[in-house]
C-alpha cells in the first residue's frame, strides 16, 4: 500500500480531524498506486495519520476513511460504517425516511445515500467510493432487504473526479415513483427524475416548525418545488396557500401531493418565474399572512458568494415587502459557501432596505439525520429562519 506524507507547517486542520487532504498538502510519497485505491497518509515526521482512497485527477487528493492502523477497508468495513449510521438514525428518531449516509458527517466521504421507506438512492461522487460501490448496495441488502436500490450519479461533480454522469437500477427495476409519508402527509416522490435524490429529507423537521404561524394565516410560498412546504401549511390550519415554481413537472407534482393530502381548495401552484413574478407583486401592493422562501442555492462556487449574497438578498427583500406587518418570513439558504453569520447579516441588509424591522422566532439548520461534525464545516450547509415582519 503506497504511503503519503504530509508537508511540514501543514495538516492542523487534517490532524484535528478533517478527512480532506488536497494536492499541495502532501510531500513525499513511498510506493505506487492507482487512482481509487486505498493508500496510508503519515504527518512529516512519520506519526500514522490515517488511510483513505486517492484520486489525482481531483483537487482532494486523498479523502480518509479511517484513522486506525489496524483497519481493514475491504466490504465488512462498509458494512460496518452503515449498519453504525443506521443506528444512529434510529437512536434519534429517524426510521421511515432519512439520509442515511451523509458523507463525511458518517466517515464515508463523497457517500450520500437517501431512505425512503424500502427504498434507497445512492450518489457515489468521487471515485475511491465509487470503487466500492458493489460492496455498498450488498450491505444495504443485508442490513434492510429493500424493495429497490436506484443510481442517482447524474451531477457534474463526478465529472471532476473523471467519472461519466450516470443513473439507474442497482437492484431488480421497480416503479421510481414512490410514496412517502411526513408528518402526517403524503407525497409524490420521483426518484428517477427529481431534483437531488428526488425529495428533500433536509427540511422535514424544520416543515414541522411553521405550524402555529401558518394557522388561519393566507400563505405564499416561492421556489415550492413539490409544494411540501405549502402542504404542511394546509395540514397546520392555513386559509390559503399559494405555491410558485418555474419548473411545470415540479407545478404537476405539487397539484399531485394537494389532490393526495385532500387540500385542493386550500392549496394552489402555479408555474412562474418566482423572482419576476415577485417583484410584480410587491410593485401592485399584495401582501401576505406568511411568506415562505426557499430558493436553489445562488452559487456552487467561492468565486461566485458575493453575487448569491446579492441574491439572497434581493429575494428577501420582496418576501419583506410580501409580508404584511405582524406577518411572518420562512427562508433558508441551502449552500454551504454562505455561512450562517453571512446569511443573517444578508436578511438584516434586506430588513433595513425594505423599512422593517425582525424579530426572530426560530434559527435552524438541516434535519440532524444530516449531522453536522463540528470539525468538518462543510457538513453544516443549510441555515433556515423564521422571523416576525414588523
Amino acid at each position: 500500500m503506497a504511503k503519503f506524507f504530509l508537508k511540514k507547517k501543514i495538516g492542523d486542520r487534517i490532524l484535528n480531524g478533517h478527512p480532506w487532504i488536497f494536492g499541495n498538502e502532501l510531500g513525499d510519497q513511498d510506493g505506487e498506486c492507482e487512482a481509487g485505491d486505498i493508500v496510508e497518509v503519515y504527518s512529516s515526521n512519520g506519526s500514522f495519520v490515517g488511510k483513505g482512497y486517492i484520486n489525482p485527477a481531483s483537487q482532494i487528493r486523498i479523502r480518509l476513511l479511517t484513522r486506525d492502523k489496524n483497519a481493514t477497508i475491504n466490504e465488512d468495513f462498509f458494512y460496518q460504517r452503515i449498519k453504525a449510521a443506521w443506528e444512529y438514525r434510529k437512536q434519534i428518531g429517524y426510521v421511515e425516511n432519512c439520509r442515511l449516509i451523509f458523507g463525511e458527517a458518517d466517515e464515508l466521504p463523497a457517500l450520500i445515500i437517501d431512505k425512503f421507506n424500502d427504498y434507497f438512492v445512492i450518489q457515489t461522487l468521487s471515485l475511491g467510493i465509487d470503487k466500492w460501490k458493489s460492496s455498498i448496495v450488498d450491505a444495504l441488502n443485508k442490513i434492510f432487504s429493500p424493495k429497490g436500490i436506484y443510481e442517482r450519479n447524474d451531477v457534474p461533480v463526478r465529472e471532476l473526479e473523471g467519472m461519466a454522469q450516470q443513473k439507474g437500477f442497482l437492484s431488480a427495476p421497480f416503479d421510481t415513483n414512490i410514496l412517502l409519508n411526513e408528518n402526517g402527509l403524503k407525497f409524490h416522490v420521483d426518484i428517477e427524475n427529481g431534483q437531488k435524490t428526488g425529495y428533500f429529507l433536509d427540511q422535514q423537521d424544520n416543515r414541522r416548525a411553521i405550524q402555529h404561524i401558518v394557522k388561519n394565516a393566507d400563505v405564499l410560498e416561492a421556489f415550492c418545488y413539490t409544494g411540501t412546504f405549502s402542504l404542511h401549511a394546509a395540514h397546520y390550519g392555513a386559509k390559503s396557500t399559494l405555491g410558485l415554481d418555474i419548473s411545470a413537472n415540479a407545478i404537476d407534482t405539487a397539484t399531485r401531493n394537494a389532490s393526495l393530502n385532500g387540500h385542493n381548495d386550500i392549496s394552489k401552484f402555479e408555474c412562474v418565474n418566482a423572482f419576476d413574478v415577485l417583484k410584480k407583486w410587491v410593485i401592485e401592493g399584495k401582501r401576505y399572512d406568511v411568506v415562505m422562501l426557499d430558493p436553489p442555492a445562488f452559487t456552487k462556487s467561492r468565486e461566485n458568494i458575493q453575487k448569491a449574497v446579492t441574491g439572497y438578498k434581493e429575494i428577501n427583500l420582496r418576501g419583506m415587502k410580501l409580508t404584511r406587518p405582524g406577518g411572518f418570513l420562512v427562508t433558508a439558504s441551502c449552500t454551504n459557501l454562505v455561512p450562517p453569520d453571512m446569511f443573517l447579516e444578508t436578511i438584516q441588509a434586506a430588513a433595513k432596505d425594505a423599512k422593517r424591522k425582525l424579530r426572530q422566532v426560530c434559527w435552524q439548520t438541516q434535519s440532524a439525520d444530516h449531522p453536522i461534525l463540528w470539525h468538518v464545516p462543510s457538513t453544516q450547509y443549510l441555515k433556515f429562519l423564521i422571523v416576525q415582519v414588523l
